[in-house]
């Protein structure tokens, strides 16, 4: 099934860009984005510069990233009393950013609230066009549930969605959220909505039922392996040595299959943490992420007492680190919620292999109280390594919600240039404090200083085959529309078919996608000569109603902009088009950006009904 493996793309497939001079005329179609800009919005991202842009009026833009030397910090600080009430009205000059230890002016100081009765963003589109800009709160930070079944054993995914059951009934009328799945991917049961209906049906739906994936580990399960052992040790003690080598072999594979798990639930929870902050990029402000897991196997930031390895032994270093770029450029801070309340030692109950004996029993609790420990350790650093809170010493979870929803709604940002100009790739601490008051300070601890042209050297997988998976959440690192309508002349009979299917069968219709993108998700390198290049990967891929890949298209676009292409791109949008051959039937359409300079990708799935043109 397609999303397993790369598209297998034909470069022959049709992919077009207009030609400069047509491309840049604006068609009555093209697009008042919604996209809010600004420093604090680029902040973690490389610095901008470019003309101004001239978007239509109500609409802002940014003009497209420009790779330069310096780069601007965000840091989103939530400062609390004694008494757990935020800290309201404090000033810049009660504030001290340290990063690695040496001070930093702040360039950008502000306070934000989370506004009861805040608008949704909303733009309305024509008939056959369509966006992944996200319908969310135009407040200052937006909530996310995250219910976890990959790391959560059955009966704690009951408990937790019976508690949630319990806040919708009291959720505040103009509380405005999200519920994420996790499995064996990351799937979006609802967007940002009031509407406890929605919230109580998506909730209630099939998809957020509690279930277990193939890398699920649950107590059930170590309960199982210790019976087996328990009765392959009681024949070792009859049956001599070959019995007691039967039981070493049995411990051993029983391990091999529990570390192999383990990596597989830590790559998976990363992957599912990149999914929600390229998914929650275009959303402007802090984002409150409020994860429900029996365990925790990722820690996000070096240094960590949790750093976890895959089943081969290989420290996942590449994806955690892109896991923390992609959280902080996103603003993302993480509010893990323990899945089964108060943590319990169940070692010493009895089971059907009876209580445990001798060094067993003596063994079990003290092993037992290490890993709930590792795992309260595991939140206490995914919080504060992003700004958030752990919360795992109640059994009330909708009592849990209402206080991370409450502790992420008032925050400032402080915005500083780095001293340290250098983009060498380290990990850069930050420290923030206040000077006056006694207060306890949650923010993100860190970034990674990443050197952009070492970034262009090194080949990096285009993400889009694994991010156009169909039911995946939109990724909104890069804005853009679409216009897909049938192509107005059908193709005649025999003629060579638009996609890379070459077993498509059958009578279809032939699309056309033109695509208006958001150029400031694009980055572009500048020339002496005031030109700018770049280089996007435009994709698409089709499923029919058993979820397979029906045909697919895309490739590469090399960009060279002249300066007044450049200003025309930054005040319309950078237009693509691409066209596709479809069979008949209902079916879904995954569409998706990626930009090889800046690493981001916009996606959208949106639903197509074909008619047939022609037999």
């Amino acid at each position: 099934m397609y999303g397993l493996k790369p598209i297998p793309f034909k470069m022959s497939d049709k992919l077009e860009m207009h030609t400069m001079e047509d491309s840049m005329r604006p068609a009555n179609w093209l697009f008042s984005f919604f996209v809010v800009a600004g420093l604090c919005a680029a902040a973690a991202a490389a610095q901008t510069s470019g003309p101004e842009s001239q978007t239509p009026a109500g609409a802002q833009a940014s003009p497209p990233l420009v790779q330069a030397n310096g780069q601007a910090v965000a840091v989103d600080v939530v400062v609390m009393r004694g008494n757990g009430e935020p800290a309201l009205r404090l000033r810049q000059q009660d504030f001290e950013v340290l990063e690695d230890g040496k001070p930093q002016a702040v360039d950008l100081f502000e306070e934000h609230t989370a506004a009861r009765g805040a608008a949704i963003a909303r733009v309305e589109l024509p008939a056959n066009v369509y966006t992944n800009l996200p319908v969310a709160p135009t407040s200052d930070a937006v909530n996310v549930l995250l219910l976890d079944s990959l790391n959560t054993p059955e009966a704690d995914q009951a408990y937790v969605r019976k508690q949630l059951a319990e806040y919708l009934k009291k959720m505040q009328p103009d509380t405005r959220v999200a519920i994420f799945t996790l499995n064996t991917r990351l799937r979006l049961l609802q967007g940002f909505t009031s509407d406890v209906s929605l919230l109580q049906a998506a909730l209630a739906s099939k998809a957020a039922a509690p279930g277990k994936t193939p890398a699920s580990r649950t107590r059930d399960d170590d309960l199982r392996d210790k019976e087996d052992l328990s009765i392959i040790g009681a024949m070792a003690n009859t049956g001599g040595a070959d019995s007691a080598v039967a039981v070493q072999a049995m411990s051993r594979s029983l391990a091999e299959q529990a570390g192999t798990q383990a990596g597989q639930r830590a790559s998976l929870t990363l992957a599912a943490l990149q999914g929600l902050a390229r998914s929650l990029a275009a959303i402007p402000g802090r984002k409150n992420l409020i994860w429900f897991a029996t365990s925790f196997p990722v820690t996000i930031f070096p240094n960590g007492p949790n750093r976890q390895t895959l089943a081969n032994g290989r420290e996942i270093g590449d994806a955690v680190r892109q896991t923390a770029a992609l959280l902080t450029e996103s603003r993302v801070a993480l509010y893990p919620v323990s899945a089964q309340g108060i943590v319990l030692d169940t070692t010493t109950n009895a089971d059907s292999g009876g209580q445990p004996q001798g060094d067993d029993f003596e063994r079990a609790p003290l092993q037992q109280s290490a890993a709930n420990t590792a795992n309260t350790a595991a939140m206490d650093q995914l919080a504060a390594d992003t700004g958030g809170q752990a919360f795992y010493t109640g059994n009330d979870l909708s009592r849990a919600v209402e206080r991370a929803t409450e502790n992420g709604a008032h925050y400032y940002t402080l915005v500083y240039t780095p001293a340290n100009t250098k983009l060498d790739g380290r990990f850069r601490s930050i420290e923030v404090r206040v000077s006056a008051g006694k207060y306890r300070l949650a923010y993100r601890r860190g970034y990674f200083a990443d050197n952009a042209g070492a970034a262009q050297a090194k080949p990096v997988a285009d993400p889009l085959p694994a991010l156009l998976a169909r039911g995946m959440p939109n990724s909104t690192q890069i804005v853009y529309q679409v216009r897909v309508l049938p192509e107005a002349a059908q193709p005649a009979q025999g003629a060579a078919r638009a996609g890379g299917n070459s077993k498509l069968t059958g009578p279809v219709t032939r699309y056309k996608v033109d695509f208006a993108i958001q150029s400031s998700g694009i980055e572009l390198t500048p020339a002496a000569d005031g030109t700018h290049t770049g280089k996007i990967e435009l994709e698409l891929v089709a499923y029919n109603q058993n979820g397979n890949a029906a045909n697919w298209t895309g490739g590469a676009m090399n960009l060279s902009l002249n300066a007044a292409s450049y200003a025309k791109i930054v005040k319309d949008g950078m237009p693509a088009h691409l066209e596709i051959d479809l069979p008949g039937g209902d079916l879904s359409l995954a569409i998706g950006v990626y930009d090889w300079g800046s690493h981001r990708a916009g996606t959208l799935e949106i639903p197509v009904h074909t008619a047939i043109a022609h037999d």
